[in-house]
């Protein structure tokens, strides 16, 4: 009885001997299929880069907004103990109030321009959701 693994140990072909087989239907679904899992594998790595790029620019730009806000809180404090100190003898309480409309209206103005960024934020995942668009539209081409 021959050994059905025989083929196995025989080794490689040598080349230029190569069966012909005509490319059936099953080797271009099995073609097709491992490009389709290529380029799925390809999406899900541009996808998952995406997403720690956003993690590592949203954790930065988060950890810069707080020390900002620490320091600048800091200096906005000592301006107007300043300010106060200065016009204590003469105009102390117009003094409080100027300087507290000035906060108020720094607060409004950067209030405004922050809602603005966000508002004109780059759509997520806009590189991905691109070259998912352009696959589809090949193989639109190929099918067609």
């Amino acid at each position: 009885m021959a050994d059905p693994f025989d083929s196995l140990n025989e080794g490689p072909e040598p080349q230029g001997e190569r069966p012909s087989r005509p490319a059936g239907l099953m080797d271009s679904a099995k073609r097709m299929l491992a490009t389709l899992i290529a380029l799925i594998h390809t999406r899900v790595e541009l996808f998952t880069t995406e997403i720690e790029e956003e993690i590592h620019r949203a954790a930065s730009i988060l950890l810069w907004a707080v020390v900002a806000l620490y320091f600048g809180s800091l200096t906005v404090l000592m301006i107007a103990f300043t300010v106060v100190i200065i016009f204590w003898d003469d105009h102390r309480v117009l003094a409080a109030a100027l300087v507290t409309a000035t906060f108020l209206v720094m607060t409004l103005i950067f209030g405004l321009l922050a809602r603005a960024r966000l508002k004109a934020k780059s759509r997520f995942m806009a590189a991905s959701l691109e070259e998912l668009k352009r696959d589809r539209e090949s193989l639109d081409r190929k099918i067609s």
